[in-house]
């Protein structure tokens, strides 16, 4: 069997690491190939993770870097041509909710390939997210459903769904946290940033409602001297966050802040060693609620709402608008120890790629 998985980004290829192995071990008559577009393309954001999960994508489609659409057209017919060289595979895979996704879903169905979804039926119902259009077209045109958490099933069960098409396999996302454990927890990223054994929150803030407008990145800052008044903080942060910052002239209250510790974007390993490590999480990004609950980790997550409702049902996660007198009752809370505890969902246990395979192999 041939079984194609189309990757894009970075949050694309922490879903995918565990196919190719689980495959040559347990499922030898399996072809795997990844194919990546290319739509996160510089050595930060692809190529060190490659290197780090020993994954090296078998084509590269090297799309061109513009607007949405003409990401989508490139990949189309680029990824055409590859499959007239290649030949067709009986399941072509796409992870996530990126515009990857969304291409790889258009072109199976155009060219008549099985279409299978990796963490199918997650709503956030917020339809100024350009990932909730993706998600709801890349499940409009699947064969099979690959379920994370219980929303996803009911999620599509409500959209029409063919119940025995949905799957609930668990999270690929979390079988490459368990499967590289040794290697984060040998990550030395803490003593390169001199905070081993202090306490310290790790924060991640990229979305453009946070950092592109100046009245938000005020609420940010404030935020910021709060928190480092008993914490450092590690803050990757994206570079357009600077940029605004500096064309606000407020980047020097980032600057002066000497418990603040910008890093560049991180590789997998000492990111993921930041999570197990931290006293809590800020974050307006989506998978770290998934990390933070797998590790029971508290995590205040800025955003009105969350595909993964999972993570705040039963998981360390609780989402909270951005008004600094609520978040300081929750931190109050974490520091005082009587914050929730969390809940690891089920089948989360880093077995969720070998039980897709077991089902693809069986479907064909």
């Amino acid at each position: 069997m041939k079984i194609y998985i189309l990757i894009g980004t970075r949050p694309n290829f922490i879903k995918v690491t565990q196919f190719k192995k689980i495959a040559a071990t347990k499922y030898p008559t399996a072809e795997i190939k990844i194919i990546h577009t290319g739509q996160h393309y510089d050595e930060k954001m692809a190529d060190v993770f490659f290197r780090q999960f020993n994954l090296i994508p078998d084509y590269f489609l090297n799309i061109t870097h513009g607007s949405a659409n003409s990401q989508i057209a490139d990949i189309l017919v680029k990824l055409e041509n590859l499959i007239i060289e290649i030949g067709k595979p009986n399941w072509l895979l796409v992870p996530g909710d990126v515009n990857s996704t969304l291409a790889g879903a258009l072109f199976a169905n155009k060219m008549g390939i099985k279409l299978a979804h990796i963490e199918a039926g997650l709503r956030s119902f917020d339809r100024t997210m350009p990932e909730e259009f993706n998600r709801l077209v890349a499940d409009e045109l699947s064969d099979l459903f690959f379920i994370t958490e219980p929303s996803g099933t009911q999620h599509l069960l409500s959209e029409g769904k063919q119940k025995q098409k949905i799957k609930e396999v668990g999270n690929t996302m979390i079988d490459t946290m368990v499967a590289f454990e040794t290697e984060i927890e040998e990550s030395s990223i803490l003593s390169e940033l001199k905070i081993d054994g202090k306490p310290f929150v790790l924060m991640t803030m990229h979305r453009p409602a946070t950092v592109d407008n100046k009245e938000e990145l005020v609420k940010l800052i404030e935020l910021i001297n709060y928190v480092t008044e008993k914490y450092f903080i590690v803050f990757p942060v994206h570079p357009r966050t600077i940029k605004n910052a500096k064309e606000f002239g407020l980047f020097h209250f980032f600057e002066e802040n000497k418990n603040l510790i910008f890093t560049e974007p991180l590789d997998y390993f000492s990111f993921q060693k930041l999570v197990k490590y931290c006293s809590f999480i800020l974050t307006d990004s989506g998978g770290i609620q998934e990390e933070s609950t797998f590790r029971k980790k508290p995590c205040l997550t800025l955003r009105p709402n969350t595909e993964r409702p999972i993570t705040v049902e039963i998981g360390s996660n609780t989402l909270l608008p951005f008004h600094l007198e609520t978040l300081k009752e929750y931190m109050q809370q974490i520091q005082n120890n009587t914050y929730k505890k969390g809940s690891i969902p089920e089948n989360w246990d880093g077995k969720a790629t070998e039980r897709i395979m077991e089902i693809l192999l069986n479907e064909n």
